[in-house]
């Protein structure tokens, strides 16, 4: 149910508030390109800065707006396990068809932690979970022995894996049942290669055919067409990221006409110099 490209969505703001008619009409593009789920309330969707309320109604505007065509899956993760299970809980009764939960930030859990804090969510809210390995924005990285005892939870249905190791990744996928999708978008094809089943991308909010692509060939064996899809991309995952994530994403998605480039601070519109590189490498490509 949880595989090939799912969009982590960005949230439109235009003058402090949630832009929805952008964000609907976002979704509806995604989905005409070949997204198989949406992401809202994540990293890219500047969860950190979302109140609860605007968290727990963006998630309810998205289950509305997909209307069940593709899943929905809601960002949910905090530092706080209580306010983890409270957002979780609310995703479910909003119409959810999963969570995804981010490691526990700042505080640096042990593993035995973060066992319990999965584990915790996992028994208070009865609905699929995909756990989120990314150790380079929480300072703490999910043992491989610890995702295998997560593994045996029955909520827990996937990773999303975005530690950047083939090694880790590989482990996951011979140890577990576990659903892996790529959580680095430069990293996607090679995770492909050795049994992850597709990504939660970033990328895809700008270029959601090409990512669609290059997944759909790789998992019917066509090689040679998803790398050179994957080489088309690079670049512009390269342009993408050249500063934290969404501010890469929201001047594309601006760029295009599809959103203001507004974001809540601590983060600014992007820099000039790599305002300028993006847009480039958008034209190359015949983005805009």
């Amino acid at each position: 149910m949880f595989e090939g490209l799912i969009v982590a969505i960005v949230t439109p703001f235009k003058n402090g508030k949630i832009d929805e008619q952008a964000y609907a009409e976002l979704i509806e593009w995604q989905i005409s390109e070949g997204v198989q789920g949406i992401v809202p309330c994540g990293t890219t969707g500047e969860s950190a800065t979302l109140s609860h309320n605007e968290h727990v109604h963006l998630v309810k505007l998205t289950v509305e707006i997909v209307h069940g065509r593709v899943p929905v899956i809601a960002g949910t993760g905090s530092n706080s396990t209580e306010e983890a299970v409270f957002l979780t809980q609310k995703a479910k009764d909003a119409g959810a068809d999963a969570v995804l939960l981010i490691s526990p930030y700042y505080n640096r859990p042990t593993q035995e932690g973060l066992y319990r804090h999965y584990r915790h969510i996992a028994e208070q809210v009865d609905i699929p979970q995909i756990i989120y390995n990314i150790p380079g924005r929480t300072a703490v990285n999910i043992s491989v022995d610890t995702v295998c005892r997560l593994a045996e939870l029955p909520a827990i249905v996937g990773i999303k894996e975005a530690s950047g190791s083939l090694d880790y990744a590989s482990q996951v996928i011979s140890r577990t049942d576990l659903t892996l999708l790529s959580g680095n978008d430069n990293l996607t094809l090679p995770l492909l290669s050795i049994g992850a089943q597709g990504a939660i991308s970033a990328t895809a909010n700008v270029a959601p055919r090409l990512c669609a692509d290059l997944i759909s060939t790789a998992r019917q064996g066509e090689w040679n067409l998803a790398q050179e899809i994957h080489y088309t991309l690079l670049p512009l995952i390269e342009a993408l990221f050249s500063e934290t994530n969404p501010i890469g994403i929201k001047s594309a998605l601006a760029m295009m006409g599809k959103i203001e480039e507004e974001l809540r601070l601590p983060l600014l519109p992007m820099r000039k110099e790599n305002k300028e590189r993006l847009s480039k490498v958008m034209q190359e490509m015949k983005i805009i």
